[in-house]
């Protein structure tokens, strides 16, 4: 199955401050046939106006994903952790029993972030923070794991989920294909920048800027850029 849901079927709220996007429900978006995909359980597309931002609030028993998309994000936390992660990086809190944090947009300009939500194998643990830089340029026609609960991708940020998180830069007319482990897994893909065709040999869908796309019971699937793409994709048991 490869489904395409496209950018104006998502939820929506406009705040002023924040204008979000829902993949999958959220606050006071509901949308029984999209309240998950296997573990993981939100994609918000937020734009953050200028000087503003999210202030203090908790979390717990939730792997928290930040994958900036343009400006700079600034994380403060009840663990003393402090951050700024700006366009190319990637941030990660894992909530576990409990962690209040804030997060603010202290650019000048607005700040776009995708942030993803992974329901961890296990509740409670320590809360975590952790962030690092993915240059575009080292994912250029390949992907690079940026966040996993595997053992074995050690440059990538830990979670604590049996879940992944990659990116890769496809330039128009090239393409990428993406191996699953096992056919029953989630994925869900984004184009945070282009236009992509997704096939598996027998089906595909083209998706645009900020669609999602579901795919699950697939092997093999193969992305290829219509136009210079940036792609963001979550692979979830």
């Amino acid at each position: 199955m490869i489904e395409l849901r496209p950018f104006s079927s998502l939820g929506s709220a406009n705040h002023g401050w924040l204008d979000a996007h829902h993949h999958f429900s959220f606050a006071s978006y509901h949308d029984p046939s999209r309240v998950n995909w296997g573990s993981l359980r939100v994609w918000n597309d937020d734009t953050i106006a200028a000087g503003t931002g999210f202030p203090t609030h908790p979390h717990n028993d939730m792997e928290i994903i930040t994958y900036v998309r343009k400006g700079a994000i600034t994380h403060r936390d009840s663990m003393g952790n402090e951050g700024r992660t700006e366009a190319g990086d990637v941030q990660v809190m894992s909530a576990g029993t409990g962690v209040q944090h804030s997060e603010y947009n202290r650019e000048d300009e607005d700040t776009e972030i995708f942030q993803i939500w992974i329901i961890p194998s296990e509740r409670g643990g320590e809360p975590s923070w952790g962030a690092a830089p993915f240059p575009k340029d080292d994912r250029a026609g390949k992907f690079v794991t940026l966040a996993s609960g595997s053992a074995n991708d050690n440059d990538a940020l830990p979670i604590r989920t049996d879940a992944s998180v990659l990116g890769a830069t496809i330039k128009a007319g090239e393409s990428v294909t993406y191996d699953v482990t096992d056919a029953s897994r989630h994925l869900y893909l984004v184009p945070a920048t282009g236009k992509v065709r997704i096939e598996d040999g027998t089906e595909g869908v083209e998706a645009e800027a900020r669609d999602g796309v579901a795919i699950t019971q697939h092997d093999r699937v193969t992305i290829t850029a219509i136009e210079d793409s940036e792609i963001v994709l979550v692979d979830a048991a």
